[in-house]
C-alpha cells in the first residue's frame, strides 16, 4: 500500500478540514507477493490475511512485523477467507472446483495446519466462511442441484455437516456467491446468518436465523444481470441495520447502483443513489468511532468512509479486496490487496 492522502498542515488549518479528512490507511510491510483477500482483525495487535499460493500472513504486534507462511500441500491453493479467535487460532478456506474447496485450522500461529474439510462434491465451489464463536460457524458453496450449499460445524471445525437442501430457497439461474475476501457470507449475535449474491438477473440476499437450518431470501436493487455484477460484501451493526455493497467488478470505477441499506434484518433493501462510495466495492465495514458509527467501503478504485449517515468520503485511489476491524474498534483495522498489499487504518 502507497500511501496517497497527504495534505499539507498548514492547508489542513486554513482550509477547516472535517477531521476524517485527517485519516488514512498507512502501508505495512506483509512480507508477501501474494494477492491477499482474507482478512480477519481480531485486535489491536493481532490480525490474520491470507490468499493466493497457500499464504497466511499474521501480525501479534499491531502490523509492526508480519510473519507470512505457506500452508504445507496448499500451495497452489488461493485462501479467499479467513477467520481468527486470537494470536494461535485461525481458519481459512481456499476456493476451486471440486477438492480444490478446503479448510485447514491452525491452532499453534501456523506452526502446524490441520486439513479439516476437503470438498468432495464436483459441482461444488465454495467460497466463503464465518463464525459466531469459535465453535460454531458455517461454509457456503455456490449451487448445486439448484440450491446453494452450507455447511456447519459445532465443534471447532473437528466435523462439518451438510444442512438439508430443503431449507434453502432455490437459486435462480446462474446465480452464485461471490469469491470476495468471505465478505458475502456474514454472521451476527448468537444465529443470525446473511449470504449475499449475484451472476442472475437480480442480486439477492438469504438470511437465517437458525444459524444456517432454514433460510429466507429477499431481492436488493444492486447491480445484477451479468455474471460480474451482484452482492459483494454484506455488513451489520445489529440485527436489523445493514449495508450490501458490490456493482461490477469488471468496472471498477462505475459507481452504477454499487450500495443499498436495509433496517429490517435484510427482508427489505433501499438503493442510496447519493451519498455513495465511488465505484465498485467489494467489502464493507461498521466501526464505532468517537462520532458514532462510521462506515468504511473498499474495492478495486479506492476506500470511502462514511459518519453516520453522512456522505461518503473518498480516503484514497488503491486497489483493495478486503477491510476488517477487530470488534468494530477504530482502532483495529486493516486493509488488502494485491501483490501482497496491506495497510493499517490510522485516524480517529
Amino acid at each position: 500500500m502507497h500511501l496517497t492522502f497527504r495534505l499539507l498542515a498548514s492547508f489542513m488549518v486554513a482550509s477547516h478540514l472535517p477531521a476524517i479528512a485527517l485519516a488514512q490507511w498507512q502501508a505495512q510491510t506483509s512480507n508477501t507477493t501474494a494477492s491477499l483477500r482474507g482478512l480477519c482483525a481480531v485486535s489491536e495487535k493481532v490480525a490474520w490475511a491470507s490468499g493466493t499460493q497457500g499464504t497466511y500472513i499474521r501480525t501479534v504486534d499491531g502490523g509492526q512485523t508480519w510473519q507470512a507462511g505457506q500452508v504445507p500441500g496448499a500451495e497452489k491453493l488461493d485462501f479467499r477467507d479467513v477467520e481468527a479467535f486470537d494470536a494461535n487460532t485461525a481458519y481459512l478456506l481456499s476456493i476451486g472446483n471440486g477438492d480444490s474447496s478446503r479448510i485447514y485450522k491452525t491452532t499453534d500461529g501456523g506452526l502446524h495446519w490441520t486439513l479439516q474439510f476437503k470438498n468432495s462434491e464436483p459441482k461444488a465451489f465454495f467460497d466463503a466462511l464465518a463464525f459466531w464463536d469459535a465453535r460454531h460457524g458455517l461454509a457456503m458453496s455456490d449451487p448445486v442441484n439448484g440450491r446453494f450449499v452450507i455447511i456447519t460445524t459445532d465443534d471447532g471445525g473437528v466435523t462439518w455437516k451438510q444442512q438439508p437442501p430443503a431449507g434453502m430457497p432455490p437459486a435462480l439461474p446462474n446465480e452464485g456467491g461471490f469469491a470476495a475476501g468471505g465478505t458475502c457470507l456474514l454472521t451476527q449475535g448468537k444465529s443470525n446468518v446473511w449470504l449475499g449474491t449475484g451472476g442472475a438477473t437480480v442480486a439477492r440476499v438469504f438470511h437465517s436465523t437458525d444459524r444456517g437450518r432454514t433460510w429466507t431470501v429477499a431481492e436488493t436493487p444492486l447491480l445484477a444481470g451479468v455474471a460480474s455484477a451482484g452482492v459483494f460484501g454484506l455488513a451489520f451493526r445489529d440485527d436489523k441495520n445493514g449495508v450490501a455493497v458490490g456493482g461490477d467488478y469488471q468496472k471498477p470505477p462505475q459507481a452504477d447502483r454499487n450500495y443499498a441499506v436495509t433496517n429490517d434484518g435484510g427482508r427489505a433493501w433501499k438503493l442510496i443513489e447519493t451519498n455513495k462510495p465511488g465505484g465498485f466495492r467489494s467489502g464493507a465495514m461498521f466501526v464505532r468511532g468517537k462520532r458514532g458509527w462510521q462506515m468504511f467501503v473498499v474495492g478495486p478504485s479506492g476506500a470511502d468512509v462514511a459518519d453516520g449517515d453522512g456522505a461518503f468520503t473518498k480516503l484514497d485511489g488503491e486497489n483493495y479486496n478486503a477491510v476488517s476491524f477487530a470488534k468494530g474498534n477504530v482502532k483495529a483495522g486493516w486493509a488488502v490487496g494485491p501483490r501482497g498489499r496491506i495497510a493499517k487504518w490510522v485516524g480517529r
